[in-house]
C-alpha cells in the first residue's frame, strides 16, 4: 500500500484559509450555517486530507445546483435480499443447454417485481413500511423486520399466471402460469445516521460504513422515481420535452440525482440530463426509419422487404441497432411484461420451423395463424428473436411487435447525431437552472413515501447551495522577445496571435500539398491562394518557410491513400533532394476515413507530419484560420507556442531549483454495445516550462477503468526517459538529471476506482522512476469532468458573455468534500450552453502543496495547451492523453480491416488481436507532438 497523507493539518497546508466555522452539521429538519474549518486530526481520508483553503483571486457569490437533505435521525437497517432459487425450464428447441443462468443474470425489473410482491402480497406482516432496495441485492428499511432470532428468513414468490396463452409459440408451450422464486433476506448492519452528521463535520472518515449510509440515501430518493419514470443507473426520463432525430431515436429530457456529503450538510445534486430512446410504436416503422436512414426516398425499404433477401450486411447492422430494446406483443390483450429483443432472425416467419411437444411441426406464421387466428400480413419477414426466460429465446414476427414509450437506447452515439443530440443538450446557465429547479417538482420529493417514510426531506423550497467562489487570476504567457508584444494576459479566458511570434519556432524546409476535394471544387487558383495565405500566416508568427512552391497533387480519396502519399514524398524528393518535412492535407467533407489513413501513414508508418484541414475552411479562409492551423504545425514540427511567465506569475512551473514534469493519463472505452478493447495514454512534459510534451499508449481490455500496471509503468518509463533526453540535448543539462517534483493528472477515473490507483497506478509510477534512477516528488491528482455540478453566477457582472461564471472561477468551500482534498476549477470560457467545471481531488501529495499553489499550478497548465489561444477546461497534459486515446485507432493499419464498431463475440481472442496489430508511432515522431 501507498504511504497515505498524515494527519493534522496535511501535507504542505497553508497557516492561512478560512478560520473555522461554528455551528452543527445537518440534523433533524434543519441545517447548521457552518462546520469546523478542516478535517479532525484522527479522521482518515482515502487520499489526502484537505490541507486549507484556498484565499487567492477575487471572491464572488454563485450558485451550484446542490439542494440540502435532512438526515434521518432513526436507525437504518441493511438487509441482503438473495434469490436462492427461481425457474429455469426447458421451453423449446431454440433453448442453448449449455446455458447456466445466474442471479445476476436476472433483469433488475424482475428482482424490483419480486421485492415489490414479497411487501404486498406474500408477507406484508413482516413490512410494516416500504422498503428501498436498489435492484440488486441492497435493501434498506426504516424499521427492523422481524425475520427471527437469526435475523434471517427465506420466503416463496409467486409471479405471474393466468391468461390465455403464451406471446409466442416456445412460450405458449409451457403455458402461462404463476413461477416461484425463493428469497432469502439476511440482516448485514444497522446503520446510524449520526456518522453523516459527524462525517460533514469533519469528525468521521469516510469509510465503508459511511459509504454504504450514503449509498441508502440515494436508494431511497430514488424509490419513487423509479416506479414512475424510464430511468438508468442515476437520471430518470420524462415524454414531456422530446425530439424525434430521425433513425428510429428520440431524444427525451430527464433528470439525474445523486447524494453528496459537503462541508457541514448534505446535498443531492440534480442536473438534467439527455437520454437516446428508441422511438416508440411498431417495430416495424423503426426498423424501416434506421435502415431507410440517409436514403432518397426512391430507395426507402418497405415492409415486404424485410425478409431473407436484406442484405447481411444490412441485417447485421439492424440487428445491432434493435438488440436490448424492450417491446410488447400486439397479438393477444392481457397486460404483459417487456420483452427484450436479443437478436434477429436471418430468415421470415414462414421459414422458421420448430416442434411443439406433441410431436407437430409448424412454422411461426403457420402457429400464430392457428393459434391466435392471426394472419401475418407479411408471413416472409424476419422474426426478432426476444428473451422470454433467463437465456430462452422465442421467435416473435416483426410485425407483432411494438415498443413501448421509454426504451433507453444503451448504443454509441451515431457520429451525424452528434450535433442534433449536442444542440438539445445545451441550454443557456440561466435556463438550465430554470429547468433543474423545475425538475424538482417532477421527482416530487415531498410526495415519496419512501422519503418520508426514512425522514428524509429535501429542501427544494431555499432553492440552489449558495457558494463563495474565488476567480484567480489568469498566468502571463511568454512570446518571442522580438515580438511586437512579447507578453499577454489572457482576458475571459481568451488571447489572439496578433503581433505574436511563438517563442520557439520550427521550420518548414520542404512540404507538400495532398488534395482529396475535386479539382473542379478546389482548383489550382484555390491551391495556389492557400499555400500563399499559409505560408504568410506561419511567417507572422515565426515559422520559417524555406520552400514557397511546394509539389500540389490532387488525389481520389477511393484511391490507395498510402501509395498516394508515397509518390508525393517522391515528387517532392527529386525536386528537393530532400523528403518533405510537412503534408499539409485538403479534406471533402466527410473525410473521415480519409483523415484516418493519413494519420496511419505520417504518424505510424512513414514518421511525418501532417496537417489536414477541410476544403470549405480553406474557401476565402481569414487570417485566423490559418493562425490556428499554425498552432497545430509549429509544434508538430517540435516547436513551442508559448510558456507561462515565471517572472511575473507564479514559480510552480518553472523552478530552476525544483525542475518539475507534469503527466497526464487517461482510458478510453468503447461506446455501448462494443466489447472492443479500450485505449490508454501518459503524456508527460519533456520541457522546463512544462509546455512541450511527448506519449505513450497502449490497449487494454475492455472497459477497465485502472490502467495495467505493466502498461502503465511501461509507458511512464517511457516518458521519463524522453524527458532525461531532451533536457540532455535541448537544454544542456547534466546527463542522467532528473526531475525534483512530478505533478500527476489522472483522467477518466470513477471516485469507486480511487483506491485502486493508490493500490496499482501510483506503485507504477514510483517502480517507473526508480528504474530510470529518478526520485521526485509525487503529487497525484484526478481531474473528473463526468460529474454534474453546475455553477451559476448570480451577479451578471460574474458572468461572460454566453451567461457561465469567469474562466478562473474556483470553488473549495460549501459543496466540496468535508475530508478529502477536492475542488471545482471552471477554467475555459464559456461559448455555449452550461460550462462544466473540473472536479479536483489529490489522492497523493508529496510536494507539501498548498491550495492557493496547486490551484493556480493547474489553472496555469489549462493555458500551455497549443492548439489554442484560449485556457481549456482541464490541464494540458491530460487533454493530450484525451486525445492520444481517442487517436488510437489510428495505429491499426487501415487495410487489415479492424471493425471498431461491431461487438466481439470473444474478448479474449479479440484484445490479443488487437495488442497484436497495435502499432507504436514511429521513431521520428516519439518526440514531436504529433498529436496536436
Amino acid at each position: 500500500m501507498p504511504p497515505k497523507a498524515s494527519g493534522g493539518r496535511g501535507r504542505g497546508a497553508p497557516r492561512g484559509g478560512p478560520p473555522p466555522r461554528g455551528g452543527t452539521p445537518t440534523r433533524g429538519r434543519g441545517a447548521a450555517q457552518g462546520a469546523p474549518g478542516l478535517p479532525a486530526s484522527h479522521v482518515q481520508a482515502l487520499g489526502v486530507k484537505r490541507p486549507g483553503y484556498g484565499t487567492a483571486g477575487r471572491i464572488i457569490h454563485i450558485s451550484a445546483n446542490f439542494y440540502e437533505v435532512t438526515v434521518p435521525e432513526e436507525h437504518i437497517h441493511h438487509y441482503d435480499g438473495a434469490l436462492i432459487d427461481w425457474p429455469v425450464e426447458a421451453i423449446d428447441v431454440f433453448i442453448d443447454p449449455s446455458i447456466t443462468p445466474s442471479e445476476a443474470t436476472l433483469p433488475e425489473g424482475l428482482k424490483r417485481d419480486l421485492i415489490e410482491h414479497l411487501q404486498e402480497v406474500d408477507a406484508p406482516h413482516i413490512f410494516a413500511q416500504k422498503v428501498g432496495y436498489d435492484g440488486n441485492k441492497n435493501i434498506f428499511s426504516s424499521q427492523r423486520l422481524n425475520l427471527g432470532p437469526q435475523d434471517a428468513a427465506e420466503f416463496d414468490v409467486s409471479l405471474g399466471g393466468g391468461g390465455s396463452g403464451g406471446s409466442s409459440p416456445q412460450e405458449n408451450t409451457s403455458r402461462r402460469r404463476a413461477k416461484s422464486y425463493k428469497l432469502k433476506l439476511t440482516k448485514v448492519n444497522t446503520i446510524n445516521p449520526e456518522m453523516l452528521h459527524r462525517l460533514v463535520a469533519g469528525q468521521q472518515s469516510p469509510d465503508n460504513e459511511v459509504q454504504t449510509a450514503l449509498t441508502a440515501m440515494n436508494v431511497v430518493l430514488r424509490m419513487d422515481p423509479i416506479k414512475r419514470m424510464a430511468h438508468n443507473r442515476r437520471s430518470f426520463f420524462t415524454n414531456r420535452e422530446t425530439l424525434d432525430i430521425g433513425g428510429g431515436i428520440e431524444l427525451w429530457r430527464g433528470f439525474f440525482q445523486s447524494i453528496r456529503p459537503a462541508i457541514g450538510r448534505i446535498y443531492v445534486n440534480v442536473d438534467i440530463s439527455t437520454a437516446m430512446m428508441a422511438k416508440p410504436g411498431p417495430l416495424f416503422r423503426l426498423c424501416l426509419e434506421f435502415l431507410n436512414e440517409g436514403m432518397p426516398p426512391s430507395r426507402h425499404l418497405r415492409e415486404n422487404q424485410l425478409t431473407a433477401s436484406l442484405p447481411e450486411r444490412d441485417r447485421r447492422k439492424l440487428e445491432k441497432f434493435i438488440f436490448g430494446i424492450g417491446v410488447h406483443m400486439t397479438h393477444f390483450d392481457r397486460q404483459q411484461k417487456t420483452k427484450s429483443i436479443r437478436g434477429l432472425s436471418n430468415v421470415g416467419a414462414s421459414g422458421i420451423r420448430f416442434k411443439l411437444r406433441d410431436g407437430q411441426e409448424k412454422t411461426v406464421a403457420s402457429y400464430f395463424r392457428e393459434t391466435y387466428n392471426t394472419q401475418l400480413r407479411y408471413p416472409d419477414a424476419l422474426c426478432i428473436k426476444a428473451c422470454h426466460l433467463v437465456g430462452r429465446d422465442a421467435m416473435v414476427p416483426l410485425e407483432l411487435c411494438t415498443i413501448p414509450p421509454g426504451q433507453i437506447l444503451k448504443k454509441e452515439v451515431p457520429s451525424e447525431k452528434i450535433d442534433r443530440i449536442r444542440e438539445f443538450s445545451t441550454k443557456r446557465p440561466e435556463e438550465r437552472l430554470r429547468s433543474i429547479n423545475a425538475g424538482l417538482s417532477l421527482l416530487a420529493y415531498g410526495q415519496s413515501e419512501y422519503v418520508r417514510h426514512f425522514g428524509m426531506a429535501v429542501n427544494s423550497a431555499a432553492g440552489p447551495a449558495q457558494v463563495p467562489a474565488r476567480v484567480l487570476p489568469p498566468p502571463p504567457l511568454k512570446y518571442a522577445p522580438e515580438s511586437k508584444i512579447s507578453k499577454v494576459t489572457p482576458a475571459f479566458g481568451a488571447w489572439n496571435m496578433a503581433d505574436k511570434r511563438f517563442i520557439k519556432p520550427a521550420a518548414i524546409e520542404t512540404w507538400a500539398v495532398a488534395i482529396y476535394e475535386r479539382q473542379q471544387r478546389f482548383n489550382q487558383q484555390t491551391a495556389q491562394t492557400m499555400v500563399r495565405d499559409l505560408i504568410k500566416c506561419c511567417q507572422d508568427v515565426g515559422i520559417q518557410v524555406r520552400e514557397t512552391n511546394p509539389v500540389i497533387e490532387w488525389f481520389d480519396g477511393q484511391g490507395n491513400i498510402h501509395n498516394q502519399l508515397r509518390g508525393l514524398g517522391a515528387q517532392s524528393m527529386t525536386k528537393n533532394k530532400k523528403p518533405p518535412t510537412l503534408v499539409v492535407v485538403i479534406l471533402p467533407e466527410n473525410g473521415n476515413d480519409i483523415y484516418i489513413k493519413v494519420k496511419n501513414f505520417g504518424d505510424v508508418k512513414v514518421g511525418v507530419a501532417t496537417q489536414c484541414m477541410k476544403a470549405s475552411k480553406c474557401f476565402r479562409a481569414k487570417t485566423q484560420y490559418y493562425a490556428n492551423v499554425c498552432l497545430k504545425i509549429n509544434v508538430k514540427l517540435g516547436g513551442i507556442n508559448t510558456v507561462t511567465d515565471t517572472q511575473t506569475g507564479t514559480n510552480l512551473i518553472a523552478d530552476p531549483r525544483n525542475p518539475t514534469i507534469v503527466m497526464g493519463a487517461d482510458v478510453m472505452h468503447p461506446g455501448p454495445g462494443s466489447d472492443r478493447p479500450s485505449f490508454t495514454a501518459i503524456v508527460g512534459s519533456v520541457d522546463s516550462n512544462c509546455a512541450k510534451y511527448v506519449a505513450s499508449s497502449a490497449v487494454q481490455s475492455s472497459r477497465v477503468e485502472n490502467i495495467d500496471p505493466d502498461d502503465f509503468k511501461a509507458m511512464a518509463k517511457q516518458v521519463l526517459t524522453m524527458y532525461r533526453g531532451y533536457g540532455e540535448g535541448m537544454e544542456r543539462k547534466p546527463k542522467g538529471h532528473s526531475p525534483a517534483r512530478l505533478f500527476f493528472y489522472r483522467d477518466g477515473v470513477s471516485e469507486g476506482q480511487f483506491q485502486q490507483v493508490l493500490d496499482f497506478e501510483l506503485p507504477a509510477l514510483r517502480a517507473a522512476c526508480a528504474e530510470l534512477g529518478m526520485k521526485p516528488k509525487i503529487t497525484f491528482i484526478i481531474v473528473a469532468k463526468r460529474h454534474h455540478t453546475r455553477l451559476f453566477p448570480n451577479d451578471p457582472r460574474d458572468a461572460d458573455r454566453s451567461g457561465n461564471c469567469h474562466a478562473g472561477t474556483v470553488v473549495d468551500t460549501t459543496i466540496v468534500h468535508p475530508v478529502e482534498w477536492d475542488w471545482y476549477l471552471q477554467s475555459h470560457a464559456g461559448i455555449l450552453g452550461t460550462s462544466r467545471s473540473a472536479h479536483y481531488n489529490v489522492l497523493f501529495d508529496e510536494n507539501k502543496s498548498t491550495a492557493d499553489g496547486l490551484q493556480a499550478f493547474s489553472y496555469a497548465l489549462c493555458h500551455v495547451y497549443a492548439r489554442a489561444t484560449r485556457s481549456v477546461s482541464i490541464p494540458a497534459p491530460v487533454y493530450y492523453a484525451d486525445i492520444v486515446c481517442s487517436r488510437a485507432k489510428h495505429h491499426y493499419d487501415p487495410a487489415r480491416g479492424l471493425n471498431f464498431s461491431e461487438s466481439a463475440s470473444n474478448a479474449t481472442a479479440t484484445l490479443q488481436r488487437y495488442k497484436a496489430e497495435y502499432q507504436q508511432v514511429h521513431q521520428n515522431m516519439q518526440r514531436l507532438m504529433y498529436f496536436s
